[in-house]
């Protein structure tokens, strides 16, 4: 008989292990020496002392599941408790319990974070769907579209919950999402309504453009075409795709008709300046005539300056006051002129200033003499209000005997 610490083999060729509850058959060895037969059984103890401490590994650093881990350590545990080897059984039962242990640790761990990431995805679904509610009222179209995609790839990359509340979270997401591509659609259906009516509007502000280019009625043509300016901003915008070229037509009407009156503008102003230069020097001409000594070659001169003149025709507006003014400054010298000759040479009104004159020369003496009178009377008072009142009419008679001078007597 043959035996070790943990086996041991009797005369038969039986095999036994030893273990907390005693002895268990192994098996029976015929083949060879009981030492043999240890070794043997030993060896295949050693075999499940490999395989359990490549489980415990297995368990402690891969992602081996619950439900794995369980059916290895079962499998493990029937060969131990089949007693088919030879070693320290009762230890490797300890150690497959205490795998076990670790297995249900790692399971409730496991279902924690599950738990926290269903709560952690409820909650990040849940603020997809808040926000995609929101979107779903904006109306910025292409900015709130782009996020609405960018949720959707958000929404994909999280874990799924359970039926109910991810399928009740999807609806409202979808139901959000829905809402907002109707209301985008109705938009720009109503923006291509309004660009079909600005395309209708401005092809007929093009037409009256392209048909003014050719006027030349420069002023009224110039405000129609500010009038169809203002008319095109308000029309709104078309299509893209004709907007270029309704303006190029519209802008280029515009140009033509607007290049022929600065061509003609052009023109003008070069006339009118060499117009202003030749009424200057009419007006140089006219200023050599003062201060007036013959009327009459002054007003013949003038009437001759004045028709040359007139035959010239129109000069810059800005200058136009002053070179006129120069010219207006010799015909007002030359109708003074004329009028003091005419009250000089007129008898009727030389006749009045005389009798006039003599009225008040009259009216002089008289007071004079009362005011003689009133002194030798005594009367102060009657002499001095006489006095004051001749002072008025002295001074009349001055001015009268002046204006009598005028006319040479």
């Amino acid at each position: 008989m043959s035996s070790d610490p943990w086996g041991r083999v009797d005369e038969t060729g039986t095999v036994y292990v030893r273990t907390a509850d005693g002895e268990k058959v192994v098996g029976s060895w015929q083949a060879g020496s009981p030492d043999e037969a240890l070794a043997y059984f030993e060896r295949k103890y050693e075999g499940l002392v490999v395989e359990i401490g490549l489980l415990e590994k297995r368990v402690r650093t891969t992602d081996l599941s619950s439900k794995d881990a369980m059916a290895a350590i079962d499998h493990l545990r029937e060969q131990v408790d089949a007693h088919h080897a030879v070693g320290d059984l009762d230890a490797l039962r300890a150690r497959l319990d205490k795998l076990v242990e670790l297995v249900d640790k790692r399971r409730e761990e496991r279902k924690a974070q599950r738990a926290r990431q269903s709560e952690e995805a409820r909650q990040a679904k849940e603020a997809l769907v808040v926000e995609a509610e929101e979107l779903a009222q904006s109306d910025q179209w292409r900015a709130a579209g782009e996020r609405l995609r960018a949720l959707v790839d958000t929404w994909k990359g999280l874990p799924r919950l359970d039926r109910k509340s991810d399928d009740e979270l999807w609806h409202r997401f979808s139901h959000a999402r829905s809402a907002f591509s109707k209301r985008r659609k109705q938009h720009f259906a109503q923006l291509d309504a309004q660009r079909e009516d600005a395309r209708r509007i401005k092809e007929q502000l093009v037409a009256e453009a392209e048909a003014l280019s050719g006027s030349t009625d420069w002023g009224p043509t110039a405000a129609r075409y500010r009038d169809l300016m203002a008319q095109w901003k308000a029309a709104g915008r078309a299509q893209r795709e004709h907007e270029e070229e309704l303006w190029n037509r519209f802008r280029g009407a515009q140009d033509v008709f607007f290049a022929a009156r600065s061509s003609v503008f052009a023109e003008r102003d070069a006339e009118q300046a060499e117009n202003l230069k030749l009424k200057e020097e009419l007006a140089g001409e006219a200023e050599k005539l003062l201060p007036i000594t013959d009327l009459k070659a002054a007003r013949a001169a003038f009437r001759a300056i004045n028709e040359r003149w007139e035959a010239i025709g129109h000069v810059p507006r800005d200058a136009r006051p002053k070179v006129e003014g120069r010219m207006h400054t010799v015909e007002r010298a030359i109708q003074e002129a004329e009028e003091a000759e005419w009250r000089r040479t007129n008898p009727e009104a030389r006749a009045r200033a005389a009798g006039l004159t003599g009225q008040l020369q009259a009216a002089v003496d008289k007071l004079k003499g009362q005011i003689e009178q009133a002194r030798a009377q005594g009367n102060t008072a009657k002499a001095e209000k006489l006095e004051r009142e001749l002072e008025g009419r002295q001074a009349l008679l001055d001015q009268a005997l002046k204006g009598l001078q005028e006319f040479g007597g």
